[in-house]
């Protein structure tokens, strides 16, 4: 069975390969990659969890879990690989998991997670999850891919329309550097609008005092699994397409358009795993995520940007180990500020999504349909809306551009 887990092609690099493929630009992709989840991402736990009725000891467990064990996750993946393999935790089924807790106790949403861990792990052991990507036309996942990554330009322009003080700056300094590539290369322009819209925050006394805190360290809470028929029958399935086609499917098209061949059947596998490992502290599943990944393939040479997936990795780490300290200076920074730097990261991310989905000719229908329907972020059966993009724009393909599929086919 494990004979379908991909093996590394390209050697594991040494410390001193390690420091040597570090630079600036990696570690700022990292950096950016670990702001990314330590924001947005955030906010949603904290929403789904205070609405489920978990305590403060249960959310920072949950933090924990999901920042601590998927951080170790990357970093052993991205140096076994030396791939850039960024790890952390399914936000649809985190949205998923909020319904269920009106009406189950938490302890049965960890049953959940347990099972959800072993039904992921299977079918990463077995092969299943590389034979179902390769079924899928790569424009019709990337069509979804860009249906995902649009909020983000999108929200780029909120941020400059509901707060401009802080955004038009920032928005000013990534042109000018990447208007010239001589001042480009020495301070990446997504980090010279992070440096310039932190003065602008420091300069205005923007920072929300109110939310920060103490130091502190995270305090791991364990608690036993209740597993009930319907709890399992509510949260596995779903949960499961959330981390395979939705998570997983994002990563995985995401890394290859970007050039890179991640292992999809172990990374399956691996998922499963630090799920097992995450239910134990109370948190929801683990998977590769999308738009980190995104990222830390942003920019810089193709052979070193697993450095930045190491460097994200660590962040990940130190998070989890101060969980509540870290989550209060991120919320003190006004909301806009990071609207503006993941808009801005993921500019070029998003065009290569559309072109990758419209760019070669093929399923550009079914691509278009995955787009609107990942776009328009209505669930059906408690599973997200990029999962039905993917089915609205394979079904509507198949019946509308069967001629991509022959061709598609005689390829393979």
């Amino acid at each position: 069975m494990f004979s379908q887990l991909e093996r590394p092609t390209l050697p594991r690099p040494g410390l001193n390969r390690i420091f040597g493929d570090l630079g600036f630009t990696y570690v700022a992709n990292g950096l950016i990659g670990f702001i990314f989840s330590a924001t947005g991402p955030v906010a949603i736990i904290l929403s789904v969890g205070t609405g489920g009725g978990l305590s403060e000891a249960e959310l920072a467990s949950w933090l924990f879990g999901v920042f601590f064990i998927n951080g170790l996750i990357t970093i052993a993946m991205s140096w076994w690989y030396k791939t850039p393999l960024g790890f952390a935790w399914t936000i649809p089924g985190t949205v998923l998991v909020g319904p269920a807790l009106q009406h189950l106790s938490f302890a049965e949403v960890i049953g959940a997670f347990y099972a959800t861990s072993l039904l992921i792990l299977v079918m990463g052991a077995s092969g299943w999850v590389k034979r179902l990507m390769q079924s899928l036309p790569m424009p019709i996942v990337m069509g979804m891919v860009a249906g995902v990554f649009l909020r983000f330009g999108l929200d780029l322009v909120r941020a400059l329309h509901s707060d401009p003080m802080i955004s038009a700056p920032m928005v000013v300094a990534f042109l000018l550097l990447s208007a010239s590539p001589a001042f480009g290369k020495r301070l990446p322009p997504v980090i010279g609008a992070l440096l310039v819209g932190a003065l602008v925050i420091a300069v205005l006394g923007r920072v929300n005092t109110a939310a920060l805190g103490s130091f502190a360290f995270a305090s791991p809470v364990f608690q036993a699994p209740v597993w009930t028929a319907g709890a399992l029958i509510e949260l596995v399935v779903p949960l499961a397409i959330t981390v395979l086609v939705v998570q997983n499917g994002q990563g995985v098209a995401v890394l290859k358009g970007a050039g890179h061949e991640p292992p999809v059947n172990t990374i399956a596998f691996v998922s499963g795993i630090g799920a097992a490992f995450s239910a134990t502290v109370g948190a929801v599943s683990t998977c590769l995520t999308g738009p980190t990944n995104a990222l830390l393939t942003s920019s810089g040479e193709h052979g070193r940007q697993y450095s930045a997936a190491l460097v994200f990795g660590i962040f990940g780490v130190l998070f989890g180990l101060m969980a509540p300290t870290f989550t209060n200076l991120m919320l003190a920074a006004p909301k806009e500020y990071i609207m503006v730097l993941g808009g801005l990261a993921m500019l070029r991310v998003l065009q290569g999504a559309f072109i990758s989905s419209f760019g070669s000719g093929k399923f550009t229908l079914g691509a278009l349909i995955s787009l609107v329907v990942t776009v328009a972020d209505l669930g059906i059966l408690n599973i997200g809306a990029a999962f039905w993009g993917l089915v609205a724009g394979f079904v509507v393909s198949w019946l509308m551009e069967r001629q991509d599929f022959v061709a598609l086919a005689n390829r393979a």
